[in-house]
């Protein structure tokens, strides 16, 4: 049975364009925080926040080196992620509709 439960964090982390955009500049590799501020024209707070936001959901990775925080995609994750896409929208045999198409008839 699908959590759908467990994926509502992530889906709201990914309707921010701010979050997109910074998903796409670490889709190039690992990316200090002040490559991404300087990237978006962000400030370090506004950074910190969405950065937050990502890592709490598990999409992104952060690793401390010195002052600097490299921040990269948490790749595991994203394929949990396209998997649950996927079951939630191919067709099934114990889909949830079954139950809802049985009673129009």
């Amino acid at each position: 049975m699908i959590k759908i439960e467990d994926k509502v964090d992530v889906f709201k982390a990914l309707s921010d364009k701010n979050r997109l955009l910074i998903l796409d500049m670490l889709s190039c590799g690992e990316l200090c925080a002040c490559n991404i501020m300087d990237g978006l024209n962000l400030t370090q707070p506004t950074i910190s926040h969405h950065m937050k936001i990502l890592q709490q959901c598990d999409l992104v990775k952060g690793r401390k080196e010195g002052k600097w925080v490299f921040y990269s995609i948490n790749m595991e994750k994203v394929e949990q992620l396209q998997e649950f896409i996927k079951q939630i929208t191919l067709s099934k045999e114990n889909c949830i509709c079954k139950d809802v198409n049985n009673n129009c008839n």
